[in-house]
């Protein structure tokens, strides 16, 4: 989820946080890195943290750093957004061949409701880092857009809320339209 965020530097600039955007974190990307959309290729080659251990791809970081690039690059983009998630825990479950799958906080009504209350007092700590809660975009069409509008209704966290398409959705589904949603994004972003 991205917002617009006040700067703890500069406390009268208006940046754009992205608000937590609402990304769903994976075992290759925030997984691995601890920054949402951001895998250890990225880390290492876009935000020049060097990272050895151990190396991962993920479509979705792909896709948000090739969108921080035609935004202005990744001190551009880092210096107005926040990129964060609803729920910043990396959750996985047994798959079918033995191996973790990625398990998101709604995929069962019994986790989502065990998750509630730190996704609550995780968002309110993220908040009070000076975030402009004027504008929060939504990384996602689906479940996390349905959840945050939710939890916004019940607690007033953000004025309003403009919902993007997710970028594994877009990887998986829609790469031919790659550059069109990357142009969305940077339209979005840049009003």
């Amino acid at each position: 989820m991205t917002t617009r965020a006040r700067s703890a530097t500069a406390p009268a600039a208006r940046c754009r946080c992205a608000p937590f955007p609402v990304p769903i974190r994976c075992r290759f990307g925030a997984g691995s890195t601890g920054i949402p959309f951001t895998d250890t290729k990225r880390l290492n080659e876009n935000c020049g943290i060097p990272f050895t251990e151990f190396r991962t791809h993920e479509p979705s970081s792909a896709f948000i750093y090739e969108m921080i690039v035609a935004f202005g690059g990744v001190k551009e983009f880092y210096g107005k957004y926040f990129l964060s998630a609803i729920c910043p825990l990396g959750l996985t479950k047994e798959g079918k061949n033995k191996k973790p799958v990625n398990f998101n906080y709604y995929d069962t009504r019994e986790l989502e409701q065990i998750a509630y209350p730190f996704i609550l007092e995780t968002l309110k700590k993220q908040i009070g880092f000076g975030i402009d809660t004027s504008v929060c975009y939504c990384l996602g069409t689906g479940k996390n857009e349905i959840f945050l509008r939710k939890l916004n209704k019940e607690h007033h966290f953000f004025e309003e809320i403009i919902a993007l398409e997710h970028p594994r959705y877009i990887m998986q589904y829609k790469t031919r339209f790659k550059e069109q949603y990357i142009d969305r994004y940077v339209r979005v972003l840049g009003d």
